[in-house]
C-alpha cells in the first residue's frame, strides 16, 4: 500500500504532466492582419489589379532626428539615441556629416543626427502606435497633410515633439525635438500609396 508521502509525490507528478503549456508567441501585428484581411482586397477593387502581387505594400519605415545642436553639445546624440530606441524598439545609429562646413564649425564625420530603419513586425507595430496612440496626443490635431508624398509612392510624416510617444518618460526629456518619419511603399503612384495608408488608418486631413 502506498504511503502518504508516495501518494503526494504521485499526485504532484500527475499535476506536472497536466500543467498547461507555455503560451504561444504573440500573433502577427494587428495592423499587418488588417492589411491582409481588408486592405489588399479593397485596393484590388479600387485600382483593378489583376494580380495580388500588384497590390502596394509598406517596405520599411525610417525615423530620423536631425540634431544640429550636437555640434556644440555632443551629449545630445546620446540622449536622442536612448529616446529613439525607446519609441522604436530597435537600436538606432548616429548619422555623421559627410563634409566639413567651416561657417557652422562642422567637421566631416561629426555626429549630427540619429536614425533607425524598421521592417517587418517592428515596422507594423510602430505604425500602429504612431497612428492610434501617438498622433491623437498631439494638441489640436486635425490630421496629417495628404501632400507630403515624393512622387514615387513614399510618404514623410513630420513630428514636432518626441513627447507624443508614451514610451518616452516626459519628466526625463530635456528638450522637445522634432523628427521625420519616412514610410517607403511599393506603390507606383502617390494616389495608390495614399489609399494604402488611409485604409491602414493614417489620419489625413480632409
Amino acid at each position: 500500500m502506498a504511503t502518504g508521502t508516495q501518494k503526494k509525490a504521485a499526485s504532484t507528478k500527475g499535476a506536472a504532466k497536466k500543467a498547461p503549456k507555455a503560451s504561444a508567441p504573440a500573433g502577427i501585428p494587428r495592423l499587418r492582419q488588417r492589411y491582409q484581411d481588408e486592405v489588399i482586397g479593397s485596393l484590388m477593387k479600387e485600382f483593378s489589379y489583376k494580380n495580388i502581387s500588384q497590390v502596394p505594400r509598406i517596405e520599411k519605415v525610417t525615423i530620423n532626428f536631425g540634431l544640429g545642436e550636437a555640434v556644440a553639445n555632443p551629449n545630445v546624440i546620446k540622449t536622442s539615441l536612448e529616446e529613439l530606441e525607446l519609441l522604436s524598439g530597435q537600436k538606432p545609429v548616429a548619422t555623421r556629416a559627410k563634409k566639413a562646413i567651416a561657417n557652422f564649425k562642422l567637421r566631416a564625420g561629426l555626429p549630427i543626427g540619429v536614425m533607425v530603419t524598421l521592417r517587418r513586425e517592428r515596422m507594423w507595430e510602430f505604425l500602429d502606435r504612431l497612428m492610434n496612440v501617438a498622433m491623437p496626443r498631439i494638441r489640436d490635431f486635425k490630421g496629417v497633410s495628404g501632400k507630403a508624398f515624393d512622387g514615387r509612392g513614399n510618404y514623410c510624416v513630420p513630428i514636432k515633439e518626441q513627447t507624443i510617444f508614451p514610451e518616452i518618460p516626459y519628466e526625463k526629456v530635456d528638450k522637445a525635438r522634432g523628427m521625420g518619419i519616412s514610410i517607403v511603399t511599393t506603390a507606383n503612384s502617390d494616389a495608390e500609396a495614399k489609399s494604402l495608408l488611409k485604409q491602414l488608418g493614417m489620419p489625413f486631413r480632409a
